[in-house]
């Protein structure tokens, strides 16, 4: 039973159960032209913290992942176009949240203007390819560490 609507979430009750329920979510390890992987800092207020993650984002009711990632990632770094391919999805944290994320990998892309959410303050970081298993540990947040791990073990430089 549904017992409150956010607007990103809402939660419901099964007996003793609570869940939160979202539509899902996108991530995307993005590699420029220069072989630089992507990232972004943000200020994430539930952890009071500036965390480095992959640029990621909520898919919207009836939004397709792919277009959402594809968005997502223009809007957060102005990267677009290249190829795409689907690395993996999975359940974020099942015991307490109904919340599917997908990640994608995202190569080839082209330069681009940002044009961030209204209040959503970024700072993009580009790692070169050849660092980031060296860099792990600057990582906060589980799905850029599962998404730079897959990629790492599927496309090693």
């Amino acid at each position: 039973m549904k017992v409150w609507q956010g607007k990103r979430f809402s939660v419901h009750t099964e007996g003793d159960i609570e869940y939160a329920n979202s539509a899902g979510a996108v991530a995307i390890v993005a590699k420029d032209v220069d072989d630089h992987i992507v990232l972004v800092r943000q200020h994430r207020p539930a952890v009071d913290a500036a965390l480095l993650e992959l640029p990621a984002g909520l898919i919207e009711a009836g939004e397709d992942p792919l277009a959402t990632a594809q968005r997502e990632l223009r809007e957060e770094t102005g990267l677009h176009g290249g190829t795409w391919q689907r690395l993996t999805s999975f359940w974020s944290a099942p015991g307490f949240v109904r919340h599917r994320l997908t990640i994608f990998v995202a190569e080839g892309l082209e330069e681009g203007d940002a044009a961030p959410d209204e209040g959503e303050e970024l700072d993009v970081v580009r790692w070169p390819l050849l660092e980031v298993g060296t860099r792990l540990g600057e990582i906060e947040d589980a799905k850029t560490l599962a998404g730079l791990l897959l990629y790492l073990r599927r496309h090693a430089p």
